[in-house]
């Protein structure tokens, strides 16, 4: 047998080999292209924030849904006689004004809470539609004069009157007239008409925590204030840094509610104004004042255990009093309860101890 054809063809064959081989040697180095999307990511989207809160309007406190309700102005009796009195605590805001004799009486404002029973309730004063028309609500009191009854009336407010048989006002026996006439919220908002169903706008400027009101933060530490809004009208504030509030007297008598709880606020507003006579007099004939609720003027912020000292403007009965700064920023006050002290300029008094 010739051997040199067959090592022909056993050459061919390892060149045939070697060649096939390169040719998978080469196709590995080549990383084809995917056309395939990327896989999703399993990170989950971040809940949405949560919805704002829910705000009473008057006190800046948390109230959640709510029926909508109107405010309810009553005029409540501050004479020895009227001592100690019912559902002060309650109240959103308390106006404390002089009226005839040197006494004073409040003007209280309830919404958040509507107590089962207020009183003494007394008569409607001049000064009334300016403090109430910002609330555009239901103002109930006993009577009063018809100009001054006319004059609420005529401020946008929905007037309920003991002295015109509307229902929720009673007499109570345990006190003599005229200081026994008491009345039940609940029924009084219950009468209010399609015009004063809407809740009330805010009627000062309220800061989302204590810690952030103006008082809080640019104020003066003080412990208590002493007020004079007249010779017998002595009404005096002490902080009480347990409970964050202040805590009222008259003179030197703790001012209490008729069970016994100490009547308290979480901010205190002495707002400076001019009293002038009116041609009215009451049934022994002291002259009826009246307290100029319009204009601009000084007044003192108490909030968080500190005073400082800002300026009130109110540039119509219709309109809110509004509390500046010396920057000229409106003025938060601390989330809370709210008592606004009408101190006269003429013969009034303020004392920051």
């Amino acid at each position: 047998m010739n051997a040199r054809p067959a090592r022909r063809r056993l050459a061919a064959v390892l060149l045939a080999g070697a060649a096939l081989g390169g040719t998978v040697s080469c196709g590995a180095d080549i990383v084809p292209t995917s056309s395939a999307a990327p896989a999703p990511s399993t990170t989950p989207a971040p809940p949405p924030p949560p919805p704002p809160p829910v705000l009473w309007p008057l006190t800046g406190l948390e109230s959640g849904p709510v029926v909508p309700h109107p405010a309810l102005a009553v005029k409540i009796e501050n004479s020895l006689d009227a001592r100690p009195q019912t559902g002060l605590n309650s109240a959103d805001i308390v106006w404390e004004q002089v009226v005839e004799g040197g006494i004073s009486r409040f003007v209280a404002v309830y919404h958040s809470v509507l107590p089962a029973e207020v009183g003494p309730v007394r008569s409607v004063r001049p000064m009334d539609p300016a403090i109430a028309a910002p609330l555009h609500g239901v103002f109930a009191f006993s009577g009063g004069q018809a100009g001054y009854v006319g004059a609420v009336a005529e401020a946008g407010m929905q007037v309920l009157s003991f002295d015109n048989g509307n229902d929720g006002f009673y007499r109570i026996d345990t006190r003599y007239a005229p200081h026994n006439v008491y009345a039940a919220p609940l029924t009084l908002v219950a009468q209010a008409d399609a015009e004063h169903q809407a809740a009330p706008v805010p009627q000062f400027d309220l800061a989302p925590t204590p810690a952030q009101a103006t008082g809080a933060t640019a104020g003066t530490p003080a412990t208590r204030l002493d007020l004079r809004l007249s010779p017998s009208a002595r009404p005096n504030w002490t902080w009480d840094p347990t409970y964050q509030v202040w805590v009222r007297a008259e003179g030197t008598m703790p001012a209490v509610e008729a069970d016994g709880t100490p009547l308290r606020a979480t901010n205190v507003v002495v707002v400076r104004v001019d009293v002038v006579a009116t041609s009215a007099v009451d049934p022994a004939g002291n002259p009826v004042p009246e307290t100029v609720v319009e204009g601009r003027g000084e007044a003192l912020v108490a909030s968080g255990g500190r005073t400082l000292p800002v300026t009130w403007v109110k540039n119509s009965a219709t309109d809110r009093l509004v509390l500046l700064g010396a920057d000229g920023n409106p003025v938060l006050l601390a989330p809370g309860t709210t008592w606004v002290e009408l101190v006269p300029n003429e013969g009034g008094a303020v004392t920051v101890g």
